[in-house]
């Protein structure tokens, strides 16, 4: 396997390490979080062949969830604790 060194500033290898688990190599934390990356544009046409009801269901339910999440949202907007101060 190849070893590359890299130099970080204190602060970016603080931020590194803050980031990495148990275990956990820093050469982990940077596949982790630079391997999970996907571009939006990569799902442009992922629905195009699909049958016109299944594209309707999921419509269907994400409208469905939108509506609830704003509802919940408005809720706890209202909601205050004792001391005045939203949640």
């Amino acid at each position: 396997m190849v070893v590359k060194t890299v130099t970080l500033s204190k602060d970016a290898y603080d931020a590194l390490a803050a980031l990495k688990n148990e275990g956990e190599s820093f050469s982990e934390v940077v596949r982790r979080l630079t391997g999970s990356q996907i571009l939006l544009s990569s799902f442009a046409g992922a629905w195009s062949g699909a049958p016109e009801g299944e594209v309707e269901k999921v419509r269907a339910f994400l409208a469905r969830s939108d509506r609830i999440s704003r509802a919940k949202l408005r809720r706890l907007a209202r909601t205050e604790v004792s001391d005045g101060q939203p949640r």
